[in-house]
Formats: structure tokens, C-alpha cells, sequence
């Protein structure tokens, strides 16, 4: 069975009203005509299960959703529902903005060829991008998602400086290529019989919540550094030296964390001395998704510079590109390898194209500013929900980067993790999808598209509050006062602490991790 879908022209696109109906806004979604095959829901899980590789999971496995289309923060399924997005970091400027596609496709009907031959829009897309960040990172080689940007990264560092030793954190995640499961331990630790690549060493996350040195310590910052220079005393002992330090500016998967300021300053000068590079991937958290800043990187002062950056998934907000910046030193010591590096669509005029009027949306609409209006609106409504609620056990991120962390209790940290997934699929019930992630999934994630309001954190916030509220009743949880009124006070001393190098909020000590837990009922 064939169907074309409604036309209707949207303008102005910024975004869709919270007001307005599912049926009415699918409607209003259309601008062309198109064509497309109508599978019933079940046919379309047959099939997924038929020719789809079983380890390509899918999200609410046990009715999963069927989108069909999106606009700005909204999704729509196959009925005309209307779900509000608050986990979707690659839509960045918002779904489907009509400048990107337009761009894309007034582009392709006139040129997608490779690099090798000249074109405008590979240049000029590398000029305004460096224009956004630091002088230093100026050299820019495009491909075509995360992941392929870090491994690239990581054969820079190696080129670059003879070594092969890679520093990365706890619960990070990279990438899905087999250089970068191999530093990736939110992954290689999901296998029972993982051998750990011996040139790949882990050093604590430097989470001032769950971590080893938590906000009670003098100097996090610090003590964590020195973790990572003990592993480049114990690599110099075996007689070799660091290729590089790879982090997420803010880690996502490993559950929001914030480092803490001055922490990048002092790795980078360790993992230098030591003969590395310090690579920063940005992929997750850049392009003005922090709000106060473009890149996330930003955040730890203007004394800090990385050597490479990575960046993905918003960059071409659905399209499949990604990008490399280093320094002019790192470059020409790859070059001098003797291998050419070319990449079959990496940087291609279209992708180039797309990227671009990324570049524009974000300016025109001031969508780096509306991160840091809509993210602190949102970051201060719960809050105050944390006043109310036992369960929630920190509030950490910036920007529209925020993560909820839900404790079973405040003193001991005990994830709650059943309570997590359970608040996710009651939110998916009410047309809002949002995610849990962090080593133990108790962690809510909040990285919607940039156009997110604040009516949309009003509804969240209050679907939210009523959900925390019937479980806690649940499970007999009550606040302690007591417990929390210190707690906020060591979030006052560090946000104090924090705030001119563009530190966050963090609100509570913990205690040791257990092991990660798939979703189970409350």
C-alpha cells in the first residue's frame, strides 16, 4: 500500500508551538509531496527482526516507536502522535530545519563529487569553522561520523609522536571501529571475556559525585590529574612514552560528568611531558550546546587548548559528516608518513553545504544563547524538584547538557536503576522520550535539539515531578531534610568555587560503583 503524505507549507520554522495539537501539527509538517510505502507497525518489526543484525538495538524494545517524521523538537509517529524530543543531540538545530535541507538539496542538484577535484564549499566550510574555535587548532580534515573522526584522531597522535600508549577515561565511549572499542570501556566492559588492549590504559573519571574524589575533597581537579600522571610514570617505567589522552570534553554515556575546572589544564601538561597529545572529543557536547560557550572544551578555561578536536552527529544536524582539527604541527607530521589521506565522501560539497547553513541556523537563531537561557531554566526547575524528592541525588550539566542522577539513598549513592528505566517508559507513555545512560543507566539524560523551550521544560519538569512522586510513594522514600540542606550546601561551595572557569553544579558525595544492570521493574 501506497500513501502520500499531506503538503502544507510551515513558516515561520524556529518552533513548533507546545500548544499545538499532534494531528493538526503532523499535518502542518509537509512542505513537498512524497511517496512512501505504508508497512503496518507489526510488519515493520518482522522485517527489522528478518534482515537487521539482532545486536542493532532499538529503542522501548517491548513497543517500540514507529517516527515517520519530525520537525524542530517534535517527533511523529505513524498515527500523527506527537512526542517531544529532549534526547536527540544530532537534530541540533532542530529536525528537518528547512535551511539545512534546503541547502543539502539545492547543493546535490548541482554537484556531490570528492575532494580531490577544487570546490568553494570544502573551504569555506573549513574557514568558519576555525573561526570558532582557538588559533592554534587550524588544520581541518573532514569524514564522516564520530567515529571516524576519533580513529583518524588517533592515527594523528600516532604519526605525530612515535608512541602507541592511549590514556582514556572510565566509562568512556569513542566509537564503534575496533581502534576505538579498544578505549572505549562503557563497551569493551560489557564483554565477558575482554582482554584489554595492553597499550590502553584507564584512568579514573573525574567525577566529583559517584567518583573516587568527590566535591568534599580540597582539590578534585588535582587528584585527579595526578591519577593520570601516575599512568604515565608506570608507562615511562616499561620504557615507553604516551601517544595521547582522549576525553569527552563532558562525558555523556558515562553519565553526564562535569569535569572538574582546572583538570584538562593539568592532564594536557602531564600527557605532554609524558610525549602525548591530548585529544578532546567534542562530538557529543559542541557546537553552543553548553551554552556559554561554543565548544565544551571552552568551558575549562582560555588556558587550555587541545592538540585535536573531534566533532559529529550535530555538525550536519542529521546529515553524516564529522571532522578532525589539529594543529599545523600534527598535520605535517602525518603527512610526512608518506601516505596520502583521502576519504571517498569526507568534505564533499554537499556535506560542506549542509554544514554551513548549520553554521548559519545556530548564528541567526541564536540557538548557542537559547542553550544557556532554556538550559539554566530548565537546570533550576529541578532543582527545586530535588528539594522534593529523595530520589533524585544530583543535578549536574550545562547548557542544554543536563543529567538527573537517581539515588536510592543520599548517603550510600545506591543507583537507582529499575527507578530509572521506569521513569523513562512512564515519560514515553506521556509522549516525551528522554534516556538513561551512565555506568549503573541511572542517570536522565537531557540533550534535546536547540530549539527546545522553556514550555518544554515546564512539561517535562512537571510529568516528571508527578512520576518521582508516585514511586517514591511506592517504595516509602521521604526527604531528609537534614541531609538535604548540607548537601546543598556543598553545591553552593563548589558552583562558588567553579564559577569563573565555567565549572557546574555539583551536589553530593557518593560511594562506590556497582555493576552496570539492564532495566528491571520497580
Amino acid at each position: 500500500m501506497w500513501r502520500t503524505l499531506p503538503c502544507a507549507r510551515v513558516t515561520p520554522y524556529r518552533c513548533i508551538s507546545a500548544g499545538t495539537d499532534g494531528p493538526r501539527a503532523f499535518s502542518l509538517l509537509h512542505e513537498i509531496t512524497m511517496s512512501v510505502e505504508e508497512l503496518e507497525k507489526k510488519k515493520t518489526i518482522d522485517l527489522r527482526k528478518k534482515y537487521i543484525g539482532p545486536s542493532c538495538k532499538i529503542f522501548f524494545s517491548h513497543d517500540p516507536i514507529k517516527i515517520v517524521q519530525a520537525k524542530g523538537q517534535y517527533m511523529y509517529d505513524e498515527k500523527g502522535q506527537r512526542y517531544l524530543d529532549c534526547v536527540n543531540n544530532v537534530a541540533h538545530v532542530g529536525h528537518c530545519h528547512p535551511e539545512v535541507v534546503k541547502a543539502g538539496a539545492e547543493q546535490m542538484g548541482f554537484l556531490n563529487t570528492n575532494t580531490r577535484f577544487l570546490h568553494d564549499n570544502l573551504v569555506l566550510y573549513a574557514q568558519r569553522l576555525q573561526a570558532t574555535l582557538p588559533d592554534k587548532l587550524s588544520v581541518c580534515y573532514f569524514v564522516n561520523s564520530g567515529s571516524e573522526a576519533n580513529d583518524l584522531a588517533l592515527r594523528l597522535a600516532w604519526h605525530y609522536t612515535g608512541n602507541k600508549d592511549i590514556i582514556t577515561l572510565e566509562n568512556a565511549y569513542h566509537g564503534h571501529v575496533s581502534s576505538l572499542i579498544d578505549i572505549s570501556p562503557y563497551k569493551f566492559h560489557q564483554l565477558s571475556d575482554a582482554e584489554q588492549n595492553q597499550f590502553v590504559h584507564v584512568a579514573p573519571s573525574p567525577d566529583v559525585y559517584r567518583g573516587k574524589y568527590r566535591t568534599d575533597h580540597p582539590d578534585a581537579a588535582t587528584a585527579y590529574a595526578d591519577d593520570v600522571k601516575d599512568i604515565t610514570d608506570n608507562v615511562h617505567k616499561k620504557g615507553r612514552k604516551i601517544a595521547a589522552f582522549i576525553a569527552e570534553s563532558l562525558q555523556s554515556c558515562g553519565g553526564q560528568v562535569i569535569p572538574p575546572a582546572g583538570y584538562f589544564q593539568q592532564v594536557a601538561e602531564h600527557v605532554h611531558k609524558a610525549g602525548g597529545v591530548f585529544i578532546a572529543d567534542e562530538v557529543q557536547v559542541g557546537f553552543g550546546r553548553v551554552g556559554s560557550h561554543f565548544w565544551a572544551f571552552q568551558l575549562q578555561g582560555d588556558d587550555f587548548v587541545p592538540d585535536i578536536v573531534t566533532m559529529g552527529k550535530p555538525i550536519g544536524n542529521g546529515h553524516p559528516m564529522s571532522c578532525v582539527v589539529t594543529t599545523r604541527e600534527v598535520a605535517e607530521a602525518f603527512m610526512s608518513s608518506g601516505m596520502e589521506y583521502f576519504n571517498t565522501f569526507g568534505g564533499n560539497p554537499v556535506s560542506c553545504a549542509i554544514g554551513l547553513a548549520v553554521l548559519d541556523v545556530i548564528e541567526k537563531e541564536d540557538l548557542q544563547g537559547n542553550a544557556l537561557h532554556v538550559g539554566q531554566y530548565l537546570t533550576n526547575l529541578l532543582e527545586k524538584q530535588k528539594e522534593k524528592h529523595p530520589l533524585i541525588g544530583d543535578i549536574r550539566g550545562r547548557g542544554l547538557f543536563v543529567g538527573v542522577e537517581l539515588v536510592k539513598d543520599r548517603e550510600k549513592l545506591t543507583p537507582a536503576t529499575a527507578v530509572a528505566q521506569e521513569v523513562i517508559y512512564k515519560l514515553k507513555e506521556q509522549h516525551i522520550l528522554l534516556s538513561a545512560d551512565g555506568p549503573h543507566r541511572n542517570v536522565l539524560k537531557f540533550k534535546p535539539p536547540l530549539c527546545f523551550t522553556t514550555e518544554d521544560a515546564d512539561l517535562v519538569v512537571e510529568k516528571i515531578d508527578l512520576i518521582l512522586k508516585e514511586l517514591e510513594e511506592a517504595l516509602g522514600l521521604k526527604v531528609n531534610n537534614s541531609l538535604n540542606t548540607e548537601n546543598e550546601k556543598r553545591r553552593r561551595k563548589l558552583s562558588t568555587d567553579e564559577k569563573e572557569h565555567g565549572g557546574l553544579n555539583h551536589s553530593n558525595k557518593g560511594v562506590e560503583q556497582t555493576k552496570h544492570r539492564k532495566r528491571m521493574k520497580t
